[in-house]
């Protein structure tokens, strides 16, 4: 058979029209009758169902760990702490999302080391027969703290003497580093004009103070992660996820396993909203699969959710704003205070 190439053959566009029309989503039948699979619907056999103990504070130093009691409870097959987690040598960052992130917060997030940064910093995983058991086993979990004073605004962290949250954060000023240790992660600014004679110009001048709320996005699903480290090495993991290379990268890099090594599988999704990118239980649930030899599955609770995934910063602006009385803007000015959470620039 001969084949031939026409490159003048033009298709009706009246088969490929949608608009104005009421096309069928392709995953709508699956989802309006039940059978769409989401991240906590999977099941394997063998399945070991796994919690994380949390930090009720906001800021504390943590002297010891005690796991014993709730390793003899009947039904749990596996603790594991930031102990159990691959060491990590430098200061390396990695891409998640849009955002760059450095390695050594990505990693502490997964597991608190010498430090809890906020309420809900994970601490340690349990796995067990049921959830019940792990619930169970997280409150024999004993945590020595010292309670550190904490700073929960932009403006408060930013104060002289304000307690130092990340104790080497070294402060970065229009791209470059300072030398400067505080709580304070980057400075940057835009300008354009002259400013002074914009407000020269003006006929009115209107200043005001703002504060925005921290705000979770709310998604319908909360996270969860379904893990199975193999015995020939490699780790599956399937979830609920916006960004499954991402994922695939992070989960590679925190627990020292090669690219290739590691398979993601994204489920449905029951929203996003750009905060389904990182890993958080992840790697707890993989290391909880690896000590047992099971497949583990931790899903986050909505207090969970709220406590100890990424919502959008709140904010402290002051705004300056010129204007001449035919009502042109001759001058603006705005000064934003960003809270950026525990771990600057990292989606933990």
């Amino acid at each position: 058979m001969e084949l031939t190439y026409e490159p003048n053959i033009v298709l009706s566009t009246k088969e490929y029209d949608v608009v104005g029309t009421r096309p069928i989503r392709h995953d709508g039948t699956d989802k309006v009758t039940g059978a769409a699979k989401y991240g906590a619907d999977f099941y394997m056999a063998g399945l070991l169902f796994g919690k994380v103990l949390r930090s009720p504070h906001a800021h504390a130093r943590i002297k010891s760990i005690d796991t014993s009691k709730a390793e003899a409870l009947e039904g749990v097959r596996a603790v594991v702490t930031v102990a159990d987690l691959p060491s990590v040598t430098g200061d390396g960052t990695l891409k998640v999302g849009e955002l760059t992130t450095s390695l050594r917060y990505l990693r502490d997030g997964v597991l608190a080391s010498d430090k809890v940064l906020y309420r809900g910093h994970p601490i340690a995983g349990v796995a067990a027969v049921n959830v019940h058991v792990a619930e169970q086993a997280l409150g024999l979990i004993e945590v020595d703290y010292e309670v550190l004073p904490s700073v929960m605004t932009a403006p408060e962290a930013m104060k002289d003497g304000a307690p130092l949250i990340i104790e080497d954060l070294e402060t970065e000023e229009f791209g470059e580093k300072t030398g400067v240790v505080s709580n304070i992660a980057e400075h940057s600014q835009l300008a354009l004009g002259d400013i002074e004679k914009g407000f020269a110009e003006a006929d009115e001048i209107v200043e005001s103070e703002f504060n925005t709320e921290t705000v979770h996005q709310g998604y319908i699903e909360p996270h969860s992660f379904t893990t199975n480290w193999n015995k020939d090495g490699r780790l599956h993991v399937w979830l609920s996820t916006q960004g499954p290379f991402d994922i695939r990268g992070s989960m590679a890099e925190i627990l020292d396993l090669p690219v290739s090594d590691v398979k993601v599988t994204p489920m449905e999704i029951g929203g996003g909203f750009g905060a389904k990118f990182s890993v958080f239980g992840g790697p707890v649930a993989a290391l909880l699969s690896k000590k047992t030899g099971h497949p583990v599955k931790i899903v986050n609770t909505r207090t969970e959710e709220f406590e100890s995934s990424t919502p959008t910063s709140g904010c402290y602006m002051r705004v300056k704003i010129g204007a001449t009385k035919e009502g042109k803007i001759t001058a603006a000015q705005a000064y934003l205070a960003y809270e950026a959470g525990a771990y600057p620039g990292s989606p933990v």
